[in-house]
C-alpha cells in the first residue's frame, strides 16, 4: 500500500516510532492531527479532510460528532439491518474514514482504524478482546487495526471499495505502517457452512508461528484442527468473505481458530497483512488509486 511517493514499494521505511506516527486523518472529535506531513486536503470552512477522490467518490476523515454518528448509522444498517447506531467503546479511540458519493452527498462506505506505534500497544485493539495477541507485542514497527468496514446495503459499485482501499493505502504509507490487522467476519455462526473456506485457510494461509494468535474467547472454532482435508477451491472462494479475500490477495494470514461472536451473529478470524509481503502487482494497483 502506498501513496504516490512509492515508499511502500521499496519495502517501507524501517524507522521505529516512540512518538505518535504521522497521519492523514484527524480523529472523530475534530482534534488536531498528529504531527506529520499534511497529506489530506482541508475543505475550506468545513473542517473536513479529504484523503482522495476518484470519479464520483470522495474519501475523507470524519471531522466531528455528526460524521461519527453517520458512520455508526451506516454500520447499523449494514451489520444489523436497522437504521440505528452501531457503536462501542472503541469508537472514541479510533479514527474514522468516510467514503461519500459526491453526486448525492450520501455516505456509501466507512471503516475505522486504530494506529499503534508498535506491537507494545496491541492490547488496546478491538481484536485483543477476542484473541491472545501476546506474540505480536514484540512486533517493532508501526501497525494499524482496521475494523467495522461496511458498504451501504444494496450499493454494489466496485469503485467504492477501490477508493476505500486507496484511502487506507494513503494512511499506511503516511504512517510508515508495517502491519495491517483486524477481524474478518463470516456471516452467521454455523461453521460447517464454511468448511471448505476454513480448510483452505488451514492449508494455505495460517499465520507464521512467531505471530500466531492464541485462544482467548470463551467460544471458538478450532478449524485448523477440524478441517485438514483438501478443500473444494471454487466453493471455498465463494464462501470466503470479500474483505478476507482482499486480505489474502495481499499475502495476508489468519489465526488457526475462529471466534463465535453471538452479539454480531458472525464467526471471525484474526487477519494480518505484513506490508513488505504484499505482492508487487497489488502494491502497484493500490499505489495507482492512492496516488
Amino acid at each position: 500500500m502506498t501513496s504516490g511517493d512509492g515508499s511502500v514499494a521499496s519495502g517501507m521505511s524501517r524507522a521505529r516510532h516512540d512518538a505518535p506516527p504521522p497521519c492523514v486523518c484527524r480523529d472523530a472529535s475534530g482534534a488536531t492531527p498528529h504531527p506529520g506531513r499534511p497529506v489530506a486536503t482541508a475543505q475550506a470552512g468545513t473542517g473536513e479532510m479529504t484523503v482522495l477522490t476518484r470519479g464520483p467518490y470522495r474519501a475523507r476523515c470524519a471531522a466531528g460528532p455528526d460524521d461519527l454518528v453517520a458512520a455508526q448509522r451506516l454500520r447499523g444498517r449494514a451489520f444489523h439491518g436497522q437504521d440505528l447506531p452501531d457503536r462501542d467503546a472503541h469508537d472514541p479511540l479510533c479514527e474514522h474514514m468516510l467514503i461519500e458519493d459526491m453526486r448525492s452527498g450520501l455516505l456509501v462506505c466507512c471503516f475505522r482504524f486504530l494506529p499503534l506505534a508498535s506491537g507494545a500497544g496491541i492490547g488496546r485493539s478491538y481484536s485483543a478482546q477476542y484473541y491472545n495477541l501476546s506474540a505480536l507485542e514484540s512486533f517493532a514497527g508501526p501497525m494499524i487495526e482496521m475494523g467495522r468496514f461496511c458498504v451501504e446495503p444494496g450499493v454494489t459499485d466496485p469503485d467504492i471499495l477501490r477508493v476505500a482501499w486507496g484511502a487506507m493505502a494513503a494512511e499506511v504509507d503516511a504512517r510508515g505502517v508495517e502491519l495491517l490487522f483486524g477481524c474478518a467476519s463470516f456471516a452467521g455462526t454455523d461453521a460447517h457452512v464454511y468448511s471448505d473456506a476454513f480448510a483452505m485457510l488451514t492449508a494455505r494461509h495460517l499465520a507464521p508461528r512467531r505471530w500466531l494468535p492464541r485462544v482467548k474467547a470463551p467460544e471458538v472454532i478450532r478449524f485448523a484442527q477440524r478441517w485438514r482435508s483438501m478443500p473444494d477451491i471454487r466453493t471455498a472462494m465463494l464462501r470466503m468473505p470479500p474483505l478476507l479475500r482482499t486480505y489474502l490477495s495481499m499475502g495476508g494470514w489468519v489465526s488457526d481458530h475462529a471466534v463465535v461472536d453471538a452479539q454480531m451473529n458472525t464467526l471471525h478470524v484474526f487477519t494480518g497483512v505484513e506490508i513488505a509481503a504484499i505482492p508487487p502487482a497489488r502494491k502497484k494497483l493500490l499505489r495507482a488509486v492512492a496516488g
